[in-house]
């Protein structure tokens, strides 16, 4: 009776092991392993379903415009559920106190109301590569 239950969970309820103020440790890239996941907004969205946005504290992105070259707090990424999923190991605290994500969030919320943006979709660990790699700059085809 209870794997018959189990599989009658709805959406919502499966998405409910997410919750705002969660800090999660996840698969990183190596030398990042002390890095965490923080859960600061949910919203569900008819195309993507639950939207996940988080926070990233303590990976080293190389990049010359910060201070000792070195990007350390990711402030807002959303991803879809299934990549957070994908990425999240185990629930470290819950309630922490939010990093300053509503800049970014702003951001992307317009871009994504126009139909500009979208939310990840691959592990974080991935995304992580991909912003320290800079291969999120699409180049036009016809540029020479």
């Amino acid at each position: 009776m209870r794997v018959i239950n189990m599989l009658k969970q709805t959406q919502a309820e499966i998405s409910s092991s997410y919750e705002v103020g969660q800090e999660w440790c996840y698969h990183t890239r190596g030398g990042e392993e002390q890095s965490l996941v923080t859960i600061v907004k949910i919203e569900d969205d008819e195309k993507y379903g639950p939207i996940i946005h988080i926070a990233v504290s303590g990976v080293r992105i190389k990049n010359l415009k910060y201070p000792n070259g070195v990007l350390e707090d990711i402030f807002h990424l959303p991803l879809v559920e299934g990549a957070l999923r994908n990425s999240t190991t185990k629930l470290n605290r819950s309630n922490v106190p939010l990093p300053d994500y509503e800049f970014g969030y702003v951001r992307w919320k317009t871009a994504f109301d126009r139909e500009e943006a979208g939310c990840f979709a691959i592990p974080l660990r991935e995304i992580v590569q991909w912003l320290e790699d800079g291969t999120y700059e699409i180049k036009d085809v016809n540029e020479n």
